[in-house]
C-alpha cells in the first residue's frame, strides 16, 4: 500500500476505500479474530476479520501466498503503521507450496550460498528489498549527478578483441571465426571518446576472470565510469569525492526506512588526500607494493566515515595506461590514484597517457605486445588532450554504504568462480 495513501488517510481522519495486492506476511489466528499481514514493495499493512466478516475463513493462507484485498482503511493504535483494512473482498492470486525452502523473514537464520539458491525467494525478504532499493538510489544519484554536469552517456563493447588492461584472466569467447574476449573494462573505449566529446560517464557490466573466493570479490560486476578531458589526477579524485558525496547524500534523504531496516547510520563524507608514500609509511606498508586489505581498513579508520584517496602511486604497479609523472617513461611515480571508504577501495583510476610513442614504451615495460592495441594507440595521433577517468564498483559501493559482510548480498544474482545460476 503507497505510503502517501496511508498519510492521507491520517490526514483526513476518515475510512478509505482501498485497494491492496501483495504478499502474505504473517497470519495470526486469535479463534474469533483474524489477522493477515500483506506486504508489497512499500510496506506492511494489516488486515483484520472478525467472524461475522465473510472474508474470514479466507485470512488461512500459507505464507508468501499474493492476494488482493478490498476494504475500508481504518485508523488502530495496534496495527502497523497505525492503519488497517477491514475486507470486504479478499482474492487469493497465488498459493505458495509449503514448505518454503528457505527462511523469508527479516531475521532469516537461513545461510548466504542457500539464499542466492533461492534468490527469487530472498527477494520476498524486506532487508534484501532495501539493499536494492538503495542500490537502485546509488545508481540512478551517479547517473543524475554527471547527466547534470553536461557528461554524455556511453555503451561500451562488452565483447573485445585484447585485454583491456594487461593480464591473462580474462574469458575467452568464440566470435563467429576469431577469439573474443567479456571486457575486462571499458576502459579504451572511454578514453577515445573523452578525447572527442570531452566528458563521459556509464554503467556496464564488466567481467574479471580471477579466482577470487573472498567477501569483497565477484566476477561479473557493474562499473560506474567516468573520463574526462582537460583534467589531471588531481581534478578526476575532485569529481569522484562530489559524486560520492552526492549519492550518500541521496541515499540519507530518500532511503530512510531502508537504512533504519538495514540498521546502517550514514554521514555525508568528505575526502582526505594523502600521496602514496604519506599513506604506506602511516599503515607500516612497504614502499613499492600494494595495501593489504588490512592495510586498507586501517587507513580507513584513520578517517573514520571519509573517502581516503591515496595519490600518485609507483607505476610499476599501476597499469600501461597512467600517466608518468612529468611524462618520462622511466619516472618512479605516477598520476595514478586509488580511493577507500567504508574500509576496503571503491575506485582507482588517475590520468592517462594520450602520447602514442609513450604509450607504446609503457605497454613494452609491461610485457604487452603494442600491435594487440594498435586501434588505441592510433586513436591518440590526431589531436588527443590530456584526460583522466576512474572507475566505481556498483556493487562495492553498495556493500559499503549497506554494512554489508560479503558484495554478494550486494549483488542481485552474483557470479562468482562457482556460481552460474540462478
Amino acid at each position: 500500500m503507497d505510503r502517501s495513501y496511508v498519510k492521507e488517510i491520517f490526514e483526513e481522519k476518515k475510512e478509505k476505500k482501498v485497494l491492496v495486492k501483495g504478499w502474505v506476511h504473517e497470519i495470526r489466528d486469535l479463534g474469533k479474530v483474524r489477522f493477515m499481514l500483506v506486504r508489497d514493495i512499500s510496506g506492511i499493512i494489516q488486515c483484520v476479520a472478525t467472524k461475522d466478516n465473510a472474508n474470514f475463513e479466507k485470512i488461512n493462507l500459507s505464507r508468501e501466498s499474493v492476494v488482493s484485498v478490498e476494504g475500508k482503511a481504518v485508523k488502530s493504535k495496534q496495527a502497523p503503521g497505525g492503519i488497517e483494512i477491514i475486507p470486504d473482498k479478499i482474492e487469493i492470486l497465488a498459493i505458495a507450496e509449503q514448505p518454503i525452502p528457505i527462511d523469508v523473514s527479516d531475521f532469516s537464520k537461513t545461510e548466504l550460498p542457500k539464499r542466492l539458491d533461492y534468490r527469487f525467494l530472498d527477494f520476498h525478504r524486506r532487508k534484501t528489498q532495501a539493499i536494492f532499493k538503495i542500490q537502485s538510489e546509488i545508481a540512478n544519484s551517479f547517473r543524475e549527478h554527471f547527466y547534470k554536469k553536461g557528461f554524455v552517456e556511453m555503451q561500451p563493447p562488452c565483447v573485445i578483441s585484447a585485454a583491456s588492461e594487461g593480464g591473462t584472466e580474462l574469458f575467452e569467447v568464440k566470435y563467429f571465426e576469431k577469439k573474443g574476449y567479456l571486457a575486462q573494462s571499458p576502459q579504451l573505449y572511454k578514453q577515445m571518446l573523452a578525447c572527442s566529446m570531452e566528458k563521459t560517464f556509464m554503467i556496464t557490466p564488466v567481467w574479471r576472470a580471477e579466482k577470487h573466493n573472498t567477501t569483497r570479490h565477484i566476477n561479473e560486476i557493474r562499473q560506474m565510469d567516468i573520463e574526462m578531458a582537460f583534467a589531471g589526477q588531481m581534478e578526476i579524485m575532485k569529481e569522484l569525492e562530489g559524486v560520492v558525496r552526492y549519492i550518500v547524500e541521496r541515499v540519507i534523504n530518500n532511503c530512510k526506512n531502508e537504512l533504519d531496516l538495514l540498521g546502517v547510520k550514514l554521514k555525508v563524507p568528505k575526502g582526505v588526500y594523502l600521496s602514496y608514500e604519506e599513506a604506506i609509511k602511516k599503515v607500516g606498508g612497504k614502499n613499492g607494493e600494494d595495501f593489504t586489505p588490512e592495510q586498507e581498513k586501517k587507513l580507513c579508520e584513520m578517517y573514520k566515515g571519509d573517502i581516503v584517496f591515496t595519490h600518485s602511486w609507483p607505476s610499476s604497479i599501476k597499469p600501461f595506461y597512467i600517466m608518468p609523472k612529468g611524462g618520462k617513461k622511466d619516472a618512479e611515480y605516477s598520476e595514478g590514484f586509488d580511493a577507500l571508504y567504508g574500509g576496503v577501495e571503491i575506485s582507482s583510476g588517475g590520468q592517462r597517457i594520450h602520447i602514442p610513442e609513450l604509450l607504446i614504451e609503457r605497454l613494452k615495460a609491461k610485457g604487452l605486445n603494442p600491435k594487440n592495441f594498435e586501434s588505441y594507440i592510433n586513436s591518440f595521433r590526431y589531436g588527443a588532450p590530456m584526460h583522466s577517468g576512474w572507475s566505481i564498483g556498483l556493487e562495492r559501493i553498495t556493500q559499503v554504504i549497506c554494512g554489508l559482510d560479503n558484495i554478494k548480498e550486494a549483488t542481485m544474482f552474483p557470479r562468482d568462480r562457482d556460481r552460474l545460476t540462478p
